[in-house]
């Protein structure tokens, strides 16, 4: 890697460019001392200021021990990581970034403090130099007009840890001058980084999209909705989340948190920023997440992952005052795929199943539908041709309801339509025996209006499979106001016995995992109706910033338009919040058919098969 660099923009027509050659950064806490890395893995020479000797002594502790830790893990040779370190020069006076053609501030988040750093340095680097902030939360433009330059001032947001993340945030200003962005997009992909560049806007598009779900997973805890660890297991298996929403707010830091909440509620006034005061009671009580070794789950020690028990933790999933019924025969209403997925889950578990359709042609198609998956499993090595042969011998077709009565569980998954879903549980009401659990596979409806239509509501609880349902982990135990104990017992002991990871909650709109993420995807649409970003940039910022497995419009277009706008309209009828209201630009894409990868148009447009 050797040698220095320089960085020239190309293509921009302009008859002179500016060379990034030199850079400066000021402040070597975490996020500073990974920018500082940054650049010097790219060759560039690093001006690296601190308040005192000590703090620069802890930024090269800092930089020394992350180029270790690459060394170790093979991503650095021990000679790369000396001549990284010997690019970077630490000072502790500001006046020695003057010969820096751009300087980065990285102090911590508090507006007077930024604006002194860069009002100083507007003193001390030359005109031409480009002076970015590394702010996550505050308006860029406040600062950029407490210096003479406003025009040479950009955002310029890594992410935590910055060698490793991707995404760049790059924020504009209404003065920014159009070559300064252009530059420092150009300068930050030089850097093999994912450049976004957006307005000045609170939060951003990463923190704006994560931190309003992560307020939204608080106010569930806090209102006891669901336990922690049923919140976080939801966003993990039924979204693929790297991280459950609680573990991430504790990772980030709860006062961090708390403060950029009430950065992006000053400047929004959008009540789904307004913090949960969950996060400033524990803020205040010392309670700050991984950092002070106890936030919403207890760590070993300070500054560890790893989480231990607590008074909070379950001793086991399943209540022990709560008995558990035997299920031994299951019945299936509906031939659809999520019914046939159903299933092929329980068959495979060694339950007889009883699947049951509206016609001789509607069972039949659900059964060339499950051997066509089991087959598919015996090629990939899954399973082999015995274990499908007796999955399949376990599994009985009919055309009549009458056939479910001796099953001790009988779950309907017909279409979401709440007319249909009662007349199938009035009917189930008076066929099934005493003591059999009915339960509906609803993913939005309320679950005590299957109930009211029979005589049994203390038997009648949400399983919420989430498709495909051989494939995934999640399902939702929904537990109505009426649901009995050892009725949720007997499902959350049935999941595990079916290998699946079963979270408890309450008979609410959107149950956990679409309550979380729908108003979510409705915040990124908004955004993209303001003409913010474009949705390559929201999916970028996304997948890049937060690791999630899909952008927003990607997910969105997968879902379905229409399904997607039905979750919402159903959580804003639920909650009555004014954030929760579906984009009008949702809207309107479902009424001009525009509903996703289905019809080959949606946000993006997409090749016919």
């Amino acid at each position: 890697m050797g040698g220095s660099r320089r960085f020239v923009p190309r293509g921009s027509g302009r008859s002179s460019v500016r060379e990034f050659r030199t850079v400066g950064v000021v402040g070597l806490g975490t996020m500073g001392a990974g920018i500082v890395e940054v650049f010097a893995r790219n060759g560039l020479r690093v001006l690296a200021a601190e308040v005192d000797a000590e703090a620069v002594e802890r930024g090269r502790a800092h930089l020394e021990t992350s180029t270790a830790r690459a060394v170790g893990r093979g991503k650095l040779t021990q000679e790369a990581a000396d001549e990284l370190l010997g690019r970077i020069t630490t000072t502790t006076s500001l006046a020695d970034l003057a010969e820096a053609d751009l300087v980065v501030e990285a102090v911590p988040e508090q507006v007077e403090l930024k604006a002194k750093v860069l009002g100083e340095l507007d003193r001390v680097c030359r005109p031409d130099v480009i002076l970015a902030s590394n702010t996550s939360s505050l308006s860029v433009t406040e600062l950029a007009v407490r210096t003479g330059r406003p025009g040479k001032v950009v955002g310029m947001h890594f992410f935590n840890p910055a060698p490793v993340q991707k995404l760049v945030e790059l924020v504009r200003t209404v003065v920014t001058e159009p070559d300064v962005i252009e530059d420092a997009r150009a300068f930050a992909a030089s850097l093999d980084k994912v450049p976004v560049v957006i307005g000045d806007r609170a939060g951003f598009i990463a923190n704006a999209l994560l931190f309003g779900y992560l307020n939204h997973a608080a106010r569930m805890y806090e209102a006891r909705y669901a336990t922690r660890e049923d919140l976080d297991a939801a966003m993990r298996y039924g979204c693929g989340y790297p991280m459950g929403p609680l573990a991430l707010l504790d990772l980030i830091g709860l006062d961090t948190s708390y403060e950029i909440l009430d950065t992006m509620y000053r400047q929004s006034r959008n009540p789904l920023h307004a913090p949960a005061p969950i996060l400033k009671q524990m803020t205040t009580a010392g309670l700050l997440g991984r950092k002070s070794g106890r936030g919403f789950y207890t760590y070993a020690k300070p500054h560890s992952s790893e989480v231990v028990p607590d008074a909070l933790t379950p001793a086991s999933s399943i209540p022990a005052d709560a008995g558990v019924r035997d299920v031994q025969r299951v019945g299936v209403v509906g031939t659809g795929t999520m019914a046939s997925g159903i299933v092929e889950v329980f068959a495979k578990a060694g339950l007889d199943v009883v699947v049951r359709g509206r016609s001789e042609s509607k069972v039949e198609g659900a059964l060339a539908g499950i051997r066509k998956s089991l087959d598919k499993g015996v090629v990939r090595g899954k399973l082999d041709e015995s274990e499908r042969d007796a999955t399949l011998a376990r599994i009985t077709a009919t055309t009549r309801l009458e056939d479910l009565a001796d099953a001790d569980l009988v779950i309907e998954a017909v279409a979401e339509e709440l007319d249909v879903k009662r007349a199938v549980f009035a009917a189930l009401d008076e066929i099934c025996k005493p003591g059999a659990i009915l339960a509906t596979t609803t993913s939005s409806l309320p679950v005590v209006e299957c109930a009211a239509a029979t005589t049994r509501q203390q038997d009648v609880l949400g399983l919420h499979f989430f498709n495909p349902a051989p494939v995934m982990k999640l399902v939702e135990v929904v537990s109505t106001i009426t649901t009995s104990a050892d009725v949720t017992a007997t499902a959350i002991a049935l999941c595990e016995r079916l290998g699946k990871v079963a979270v408890s909650c309450g008979d609410r709109a959107g149950f956990i995992v679409n309550a979380l993420l729908f108003p979510y995807l409705n915040d990124a649409v908004k955004m993209l109706e303001a003409h913010y970003a474009t949705a390559d940039d929201i999916d970028a910022a996304m997948k890049t910033g937060c690791a999630l497995p899909m952008g927003p419009f990607e997910l969105l277009d997968v879902v379905g338009l229409d399904v997607s706008l039905a979750i919402e309209r159903t959580l804003y009828q639920e909650f009555r919040l004014s954030g929760f209201a579906p984009a009008p630009l949702l809207e309107h894409l479902v009424t001009a058919g525009r509903l996703g990868r289905k019809t080959g148009h949606g946000f993006r447009d997409y090749n016919p098969r």
